[in-house]
């Protein structure tokens, strides 16, 4: 039996982790996370594709590349979210479930953080618990996943 697969990407500057901004983002590196992300994926029965770039045409190239080859997506698109209608489109054009992580309060920060152009294609969205916020986006999308819900895309949920 094929396990469930989950694309887990990463937008620009996530890279960095552990060196940038520790304050803000902590002290674990993205190699830390994807680890954190294996872990739970196999406890959780997934298997997990796990991607970070810095450009935005890499990010949109490879949800197209993934589409019929995963069943779900948790992204952190970085600093894309509040600017990408672009990954927003990809995303919804998948119509796969997906998830939106941010490991810092985006809320608690400037405003502009504030708005997400993914959150309206997202079945959820976890702000504010750090790294281990994928870890939480991994059981959820297990749980949605197993129940096998209908996704409804940007438009629909707009109407």
């Amino acid at each position: 039996m094929q396990l469930p697969s989950v694309l887990v990407l990463n937008g620009p500057n996530l890279n960095l982790l552990g060196t940038r901004e520790p304050a803000i983002y902590g002290s674990e590196t993205l190699d830390d996370v994807a680890r954190l992300c294996r872990e739970a994926a196999e406890r959780l029965h997934l298997e997990v594709d796990f991607r970070q770039s810095n450009a935005e045409h890499e990010l949109i190239d490879w949800l197209h590349e993934t589409r019929t080859r995963v069943d779900g997506i948790v992204i952190n698109a970085g600093a894309y979210t509040h600017t990408s209608l672009a990954i927003a489109d990809a995303l919804s054009a998948i119509a796969k479930p997906v998830i939106e992580v941010h490991i810092s309060n985006v809320h608690k920060r400037e405003a502009f953080r504030h708005h997400s152009f993914v959150s309206p294609v997202a079945e959820a969205v976890i702000v504010g618990c750090g790294t281990q916020g994928y870890v939480l986006a991994l059981e959820r999308m297990a749980t949605l996943l197993a129940a096998k819900l209908p996704v409804k895309s940007a438009v629909e949920v707009s109407q």
